[in-house]
Formats: structure tokens, sequence, C-alpha cells
């Protein structure tokens, strides 16, 4: 198989389903073998099973792909590292990380069991870093050897971490933490040839299509499906190619047949009194600032 990422090799967490699976056949399409990785959960991460993970691996064999299982648990030290150990002893290599995997517990703040916000911080926030972790020391090591890698992750945040998610602060915190962990991993890891980049991505998955079943639903009339998860998908692909080449440190959003850059968190309008504000001062100064500034943009759900 020919196409951008001919020669490359690419893991992708929770790849079973969804997205991730979405990303692994393209990644496949393209030339990549892929290391598919899943624990096979349910939607709200109980239970496991190796099947959808041998089942995406199946469909790449089948149409002239190279892919391999993973079914460990990625938010563990040893389940990361053996995920970058398979690509090695399997392909010989690894050049991207694509890091997927998540799961929702939705409840409003007050509801919010402790475990529940714990978990869905494990899968996501730390579900990222551990692989990254452990990819990012295999690359820094080959640079270090003289063997400086084309290395590329891809972190998967959502528009819930950009501006909020009403029912969802689990969620959003943690994709808030992943956009945060891209900034620092791309500037930390640059000299190693590795860039890192984060995508929000909207699309019809086990986690969207029950709690936004209007949006997410599929078309009946043929018309294009702009919530099929395989839209997101070539972003991802040229994303984790060297075609790619000096894009670190940016977010974006995909959406349907849309793809946005992210411009957030830049300064807006200022005043600088040269000297400490009294409260008052301070609240009068910053009433007027508000007025220059963009309108807020509303909250998923409020």
């Amino acid at each position: 198989m020919t196409g951008i990422c001919t020669g490359r090799v690419a893991a992708v967490t929770g790849a079973g389903r969804g997205l991730g699976r979405a990303h692994a056949l393209a990644l496949a399409a393209e030339g990549a073998a892929v290391v598919v990785n899943d624990l096979g959960v349910t939607a709200d991460g109980a239970g496991a099973s190796g099947g959808p993970a041998q089942q995406v691996v199946e469909e790449i064999r089948a149409h002239g792909g190279q892919a391999v299982a993973h079914t460990g648990d990625i938010t563990t030290d040893d389940g990361a590292r053996s995920l970058v150990t398979t690509a090695l002893d399997t392909f010989g290599r690894l050049d991207a990380l694509v890091n997927n995997a998540g799961f929702l517990r939705d409840r409003m703040l007050v509801n919010l069991a402790e475990e529940d916000w714990d978990a869905v911080m494990r899968v996501h926030l730390k579900g990222h870093f551990l692989p990254l972790k452990h990819a990012a020391a295999h690359w820094r090591a080959e640079a270090k050897a003289g063997r400086t890698p084309d290395a590329r992750v891809i972190n998967t945040s959502s528009g819930a971490g950009l501006q909020g998610s009403v029912g969802q602060g689990n969620y959003s915190a943690a994709k808030a933490g992943i956009l945060g962990l891209t900034l620092v991993a791309a500037a930390e890891l640059g000299r190693y040839g590795i860039q890192v980049n984060a995508l929000a991505p909207a699309a019809r998955t086990r986690m969207t299509e029950q709690t936004f079943a209007d949006t997410m639903a599929a078309p009946t009339d043929g018309d294009f499906d702009a919530m099929a998860p395989e839209n997101v998908s070539p972003l991802v692909v040229w994303l984790a190619s060297a075609d790619s080449a000096g894009v670190t440190g940016r977010v974006f959003e995909a959406e349907g047949g849309r793809i946005t850059v992210m411009e957030g968190w830049r300064p807006g309008p200022t005043a600088d009194k040269g000297a400490r504000w009294t409260p008052s001062e301070a609240g009068e100064t910053t009433r007027k600032l508000l007025t220059e500034s963009e309108p807020a943009r509303p909250v998923y759900g409020a």
C-alpha cells in the first residue's frame, strides 16, 4: 500500500471503535503500519475485551495493510511502555502516536462522584501523558544516538476542553489539560525531531451519539454525513505524516468538511495603572475592558 504515510508506523489508542478506528483505517490506507490499541471497554469504561482491537486489525489486513493489536492499559506505566515496544518489536520503528482513548461519566458538578472525576482524568489526561512520555523517551534516545526521528504526536481534545460543556466538568477539565500538555510537549520535544499537535474533533461516536443525539444523527436522505468519524481522520493522517513538517504546538478543530486553526487565550483589552488598584478601581476598569472584548462563547448545553 502506498500513500503519504508509506513506510511509517503509527500507534493509535482507543482504536477499536469510533474516531480511533477511523484513524487507524485511514492511516493504513495511506501506507502506515498500525498498532491498534483498545481495551474493549464499555462507553463508561467498564469491562474489557480484545475483540474490538483485533477486528480493526483484521479489517486493515483484509485491505492489504499491516497492523497488530495491543490490548494493554495505556493509563498504566507498563501498558503505555508496552504500546511503544509492540511497535518496535513488530515493525522495527515508531513514527507517530495518536492519543485518542477515552470514555464519559457525565454528571452535574454537585452530583459528580470523586471516583468518576478520577476515572475520566485517568483515561483522558493520564492516558495521554504516559504513551507520550514513553514514545518521546524512545525518540529522544534515537536523536541522541544520531538518528533524529521525524516523529509526530496527535492528541485528542474536544470542544468541551476549549469552551466547557454543561454536565461534563470532569471531561472538560481533562480535555483542557490535554491542550496544556500539548503546548508543553511541543516546546520540550521539538529539539528531538518530535512535533506535537492537538485536535478537537466533532463526530458521531459512542460518547456523543447519546449526549448530542439530535446533532449527531446520520442523514437518511443520502446527504453528506457531516458527523461521520471518517471526516476527521484525513487531518490526523496528514499530521502523522512527514508532509506536516514544521507544524507543531497547534490546536485544530475538525468537523465534517471543516478544519479550523484555533487561536485561543491571546491577550485582549488591557489596562495598566502602573500602581496597585483599589478593589473598586479594579472592578470599574475590568467592566470597561469587558465591554471592549470579544463576547464569551456560550458553554455547550447552556
